[in-house]
C-alpha cells in the first residue's frame, strides 16, 4: 500500500530540514509515532537507525528502519530492517518566495501474510493516510512558527541594537 502527504511550507527547504532530519524532533510532529528513537551510531544521517512504531487502530505497527538516502535539505529515506515492511521518504523542493514543497510517502505492506495481509493493509490505509496529512500539517505549523519566532528574535536584537 502506498500513501502520501504533499503540503507547501512558509520557510526555506533548509528551516524544513532542521525538522524532518533531526530523530529528537519526530515526536513533536510525527502524527500517530509512538516510538521514534535512535538505535546506535550514527544518531543521524545515512546509515542512522529507529526504532519506530506507528498507532493503526489498537495496534502499534514499525520496527527498526535505517536511513538510506540523506540528501541535505532535499531528501530523506529510509528502509525497514525488522518488523513491518515499509519504506518512506520526506521529499522537499524549494518553492519561489522562500518556499518549500513537503511531500512524506510512505509504502508498506504486511509480508507473508496472503489474503489476510492484503485486507489488514486495505482496512489500515484510511488510518495510515490520516497520520501522514496530519503529519505534514504539523510539521508546517511547527517550522512556521518557528520562523515566525526567528524574525521576532531578530527584530528585537535590531531595536535593541539601534537604542
Amino acid at each position: 500500500m502506498r500513501v502520501s502527504a504533499p503540503i507547501e511550507i512558509a520557510a526555506p527547504p533548509e528551516a524544513v530540514w532542521e525538522w524532518v532530519s533531526d530523530p529528537t524532533k519526530a515526536l513533536h510532529f510525527f502524527s500517530g509515532v509512538t516510538r521514534w528513537e535512535v538505535v546506535g551510531e550514527p544518531a543521524m544521517g545515512l546509515g542512522a537507525r529507529y526504532r519506530m512504531l506507528l498507532r493503526v487502530g489498537s495496534a502499534e505497527v514499525g520496527g527498526l528502519i535505517e536511513v538510506i538516502e540523506f540528501s541535505e535539505n532535499r531528501d530523506l529515506a529510509w528502509t525497514s530492517v525488522l518488523g513491518l515492511d515499509q519504506r518512506g521518504r520526506w521529499r522537499l523542493r524549494r518553492r519561489p518566495g522562500g518556499r518549500t514543497h513537503v511531500e512524506l510517502r510512505l509504502s508498506y505492506g504486511v509480508a507473508g501474510a496472503g489474503i489476510f495481509g492484503w485486507i489488514a493493509e486495505r482496512v489500515g490505509a484510511p488510518t495510515v493516510r490520516g497520520h501522514l496529512q496530519r503529519t505534514v500539517r504539523q510539521l508546517k505549523r511547527q517550522v512556521e512558527q518557528e520562523q515566525t519566532r526567528r524574525r521576532a528574535a531578530a527584530r528585537r536584537q535590531a531595536r535593541a541594537g539601534a537604542a
